[in-house]
């Protein structure tokens, strides 16, 4: 795990080492263990690196890396299945001089070319120069674990970095882009479905997950293409749950597995969640007869009604396991907003994210650079309570009787539930469409803007009718689970990304497995939510490894700490105040704003609200570019 940047451009002027410093100085949190800088003998392409040891922690796998006199590399992330590979590229006559996961890659390309990715089991964003074709090849895994961001002006240069603070250290102009802003304000989107290069500042673009590219150098035009993906409508309707749990199981052992390969310590993230409880006991499975005691890190939030300390406790009864707590409070979050609002970069939904970037300051405070943590399975086996909805339509269209008794499982499980209640009707329920869901949105947003201003009107007129499209209501639980996987989880692992490297740590998700995400497509429906339940599959599959209380608990909480209340501290809200003033002098917000009560509720109640107006004034202002 990394930070890698480059300059490519058809003026050598461009291309020094003290330009790629300047890049890789603003990525120092991401590899504090190193760096590498590397210039062609053309002079048209550099490449720098930081370096955060984890496989092979000598000097033979310092970057940027060097192979068979051709190829040089820089490399963000973690390929798992490297022994494998190391393997079998052996067989086939290839010699390596380290013990990295960095020189597979590159033997791996010059074997399969593009056709390597599919190999990968991992987490990764590179670029590869080849001196032999005078082509840079650039790539980033299937999910979006690793970010890859550049800047590109076509015939002329190509710059990029793992963070946008490395191509504004090059000189990249740092301008917002105002659509992006206004849809955040408006509406809480943070991308661009239609389009998944588009970032929150102009000019700088990101590469989407599961896509690779090739810079030609002759004339620096850049080709980019989709790799990889899932066909969410193969369904195979005659496996049984048994062989499912079994297949399963397997899979998941073996991505466990994996994902413990390191010669620096590896620890967990433990939330009292299944997902996290299951990763922790996992690996205590594998451990067992090793007598390892594992560290885990947790954030607890005594006396809130949502803490999970009492399940986190009944986890590590049942494990060998050296477990590490905090308890972020609102001085916590004074402290640390700016902080981690600079490397996020980009907006985020609540301070569940900075509960996380705590547990991740934790872990650097305790020595343990890796981290396993549970992500993924909720947009994976249904963990979120709106993917009963697409459950239903599937149901509804396809078995009128098995609609019927999972409507009447589901009402009785949550009808008292109150973290997840069930849902009231509301006019969004007759409008089942994309067209009318965006139509309503568009024609609410204008109605309120006349009934009670929020925007500056300018502003508004101005970027109103560039509202994003969203994707359409799904038919078939499948395909809210894909969206779900390409959408909203992008999001996710860009939080987790950057509270992680901010502290020099790696955090690996064994749920994100694409062997293990491709069968999953595969399953019926009725694996995934059953009889009211969420993550049916999940539960049966692991039931044996964890406390009922756990297998068995319906409600979903998530990384949730006790937001309302930081945002009514006083300090908060003077804070709060400040980024309005700001808003409304920068005529994006209308003055009337200034009069509205600073509300303590929490961002994902609602749009046009105070985490929203504290995020906007940061972008604009918070930074030094």
């Amino acid at each position: 795990m990394c930070g890698i940047a480059g300059i490519i451009s058809v003026d050598k002027n461009d291309v020094t080492t003290s330009r790629l410093k300047a890049m890789t100085d603003r990525l120092a949190h991401r590899g504090p263990d190193g760096e590498g800088h590397w210039i062609n003998t053309d002079g048209i392409v550099g490449l720098g690196h930081r370096r955060l040891s984890i496989i092979d922690i000598s000097d033979a796998a310092k970057q940027p890396m060097h192979f068979m006199g051709r190829y040089t590399i820089v490399f963000n992330g973690a390929i798992y299945n490297y022994i494998e590979l190391r393997e079998k590229c052996i067989g086939k006559g290839y010699r390596f001089f380290s013990q990295s996961d960095t020189e597979v890659i590159m033997a791996m390309y010059d074997w399969k070319k593009e056709e390597c990715l599919q190999h990968f089991d991992g987490m990764f964003a590179f670029a590869l120069y080849d001196a032999e074709e005078k082509k840079v090849f650039i790539a980033r895994d299937r999910f979006g674990e690793k970010p890859f961001y550049y800047y590109y002006h076509p015939g002329r240069s190509f710059l990029f970095a793992s963070e946008m603070k490395g191509l504004w250290a090059a000189g990249v102009e740092r301008k917002i882009n105002n659509r992006m802003l206004y849809n955040y304000m408006a509406f809480n989107y943070t991308y661009n479905c239609d389009d998944l290069t588009e970032t929150f500042f102009q000019s700088i673009f990101r590469l989407p997950p599961a896509h690779f590219a090739k810079l030609d150098l002759a004339n620096l035009q850049l080709d980019t293409k989709r790799y990889w993906d899932v066909d969410y409508n193969t369904i195979n309707p005659g496996v049984s749950i048994e062989n499912a749990r079994e297949k399963f199981r397997q899979l998941f052992y073996t991505s466990v597995t994996r994902r413990l390969r390191s010669d620096v310590a590896v620890g967990s993230s433990l939330s009292g969640g299944i997902d996290s409880s299951i990763v922790v006991s996992v690996i205590n499975d594998l451990n067992n007869s090793q007598n390892l005691k594992q560290s885990t890190f947790s954030a607890v939030f005594p006396g809130f009604e949502k803490d999970e300390t009492g399940f986190i406790k009944q986890i590590l009864d049942k494990i060998n396991a050296d477990a590490h707590f905090t308890s972020p409070d609102e001085n916590n979050f004074l402290e640390d907003i700016d902080e981690c609002f600079y490397y996020q970069e980009e907006p985020f939904g609540s301070a569940s994210v900075l509960a996380q970037y705590e547990v991740m300051k934790l872990a650097k405070k305790n020595n343990v650079t890796v981290l396993l943590d549970g992500q993924g399975a909720d947009e994976l086996l249904a963990g979120y309570h709106h993917f009963f909805n697409a459950y239903f339509s599937e149901l509804k269209a396809n078995n009128k009787r098995n609609y019927q008794e999972e409507k009447r499982a589901y009402a009785e499980m949550f009808r008292d539930d109150k973290i997840n209640p069930l849902p009231s009707k509301s006019l969004r329920h007759f409008f089942r469409n994309q067209s009318g869901r965006d139509n309503m949105k568009k024609w609410n947003e204008k109605y309120q803007q006349l009934l009670n201003p929020y925007f500056n009107s300018d502003f508004f007129h101005t970027y109103r009718k560039e509202q994003f499209r969203m994707p359409g209501l799904p038919a078939t639980l499948n395909e809210g689970l894909y969206n779900s996987m390409k959408f909203g989880l992008q999001e996710l692992l860009r939080f987790a990304d950057r509270n992680s490297m901010a502290n020099g740590r790696e955090l690996r998700l064994p749920f994100l497995n694409h062997e293990v995400v491709e069968f999953l497509f595969t399953l019926p429906s009725s694996f995934k939510i059953h009889n009211g339940w969420t993550k049916y599959l999940e539960r049966i599959t692991f039931e044996d490894l964890l406390p009922r209380s756990i297998t068995w608990r319906k409600d979903k909480i998530g990384y949730e700490p006790p937001q309302k209340k930081w945002m009514e501290d006083k300090a908060v809200k003077n804070k709060v105040l400040t980024a309005r003033k700001r808003l409304v002098e920068e005529k994006i917000l209308h003055p009337a704003v200034l009069k509205k009560t600073i509300e303590g509720n929490p961002a994902n109640v609602g749009t046009k609200n105070s985490w929203n107006q504290l995020i906007t004034s940061f972008l604009l202002f918070g930074y030094e570019a």
